[in-house]
């Protein structure tokens, strides 16, 4: 349910509104817009069926709508203008199509500082990088932990890259906001509720992938989760879905992409390196995206893909990603936008 203001409700009438719903055991998440300010009412259904014509009759009420979505606060009905994220001087949201690059496992100092200076190089405005890496095989790589993130932390020094990367679990969450700007929830980890919820009361920009069998509204609730622990710093990544075909890694979902930026007010980012699972195929989904939409693409770039300890397949040379990048702009002036530059400065 939200709770319409008028645009000549008071401070005082505001806070009366968000005063009888917190008194009905409810939660208020308040909205500001430049016209108006709207009042999500968090709770129990049956309860807020009883507190709406209470509400309606208060001071400064203009209307009370029924949110029909079983999520509220990531819905368009809740919040219209379109959410902007921030991450150090990146802004993932808006005009400007947001570019995050960088190697699927730091494997090495060597190795995550060339991808760093070679990613930025080109245009990226945001480094990646696994730390903890999980893996199908458990005889496979598994990352360098907390290494992995000093090492990512030595990046962003030098090269002026935020860096985001994932935690596999709440135990993980603390450590890796010691030196990440960003949380990852990786696409296994998308319906791990007591991840979302820490990352929740983290009040960190959190970075949630899809799962590979997951709905739209599935995603979305998930998303849910940590908005309703009070973090609305949530960005939104298709990588794609499990399909019976195997001439791709997944099957990249491109119409998501409109449909998620109409039923939310999250912004949406395109992982094609996960989806193609081989490096032909990433610049083809990475121009797709941008063409439909996308607020950002989050690309695997390793500096020797061949030595790469985990997905070299996927991970675009050096000089294949600047190629990519040069395509990526002139395909966002196409449809009206830009790619993000980071601010003049940036070491």
């Amino acid at each position: 349910m939200i709770v319409v203001l008028h645009p000549s409700c008071t401070p005082e009438q505001q806070e009366a509104v968000v005063r009888r719903i917190r008194e009905a055991g409810l939660g208020a998440h308040l909205s500001q817009g430049v016209m108006r300010t709207v009042v999500g009412v968090i709770g129990d259904d049956r309860t807020k069926e009883q507190l709406r014509t209470m509400l309606e009759a208060m001071d400064g009420v203009e209307r009370v709508v029924k949110v029909l979505q079983p999520y509220k606060l990531v819905s368009r009905e809740f919040q219209p203008q379109t959410t902007a994220v921030q991450v150090g001087p990146v802004r993932i949201g808006g005009p400007e199509v947001v570019v995050i690059a960088g190697p699927c496992s730091v494997e090495s100092r060597e190795q995550i500082l060339q991808a760093a200076r070679a990613v930025k190089a080109a245009g990226a405005v945001m480094l990646r990088g696994g730390a903890f890496k999980p893996r199908t095989s458990p005889y496979s790589f598994q990352g360098l932990e907390e290494e992995g993130l000093r090492l990512l932390a030595e990046a962003r020094a030098e090269v002026g890259l935020p860096v985001v990367t994932e935690a596999m679990d709440a135990r993980q969450l603390e450590l890796v906001l010691r030196y990440a700007d960003m949380v990852q929830i990786g696409a296994r980890n998308m319906q791990n509720y007591t991840l979302l919820r820490e990352v929740g009361r983290a009040r960190c920009p959190v970075l949630l992938k899809r799962g590979p069998a997951a709905t739209l509204e599935e995603t979305l609730l998930a998303a849910e989760y940590v908005l309703a622990e009070g973090n609305p710093s949530v960005v939104l990544c298709e990588r794609g879905l499990r399909s019976f075909d195997n001439h791709t890694r997944f099957l990249l979902d491109v119409g998501a992409v409109p449909v998620l930026q109409r039923l939310s007010h999250l912004p949406v980012l395109v992982d094609p390196s996960q989806a193609a699972g081989k490096r032909q195929w990433v610049p083809p989904l990475a121009r797709a995206a941008v063409a439909a939409g996308a607020d950002g693409l989050l690309v695997e770039v390793h500096p020797d893909p061949e030595r790469a300890l985990s997905d070299g397949p996927q991970q675009l040379r050096p000089q294949e990603f600047a190629d990519l990048v040069r395509q990526l702009r002139a395909i966002a002036e196409a449809v009206g936008r830009t790619l993000a530059a980071l601010p003049v400065g940036t070491p």
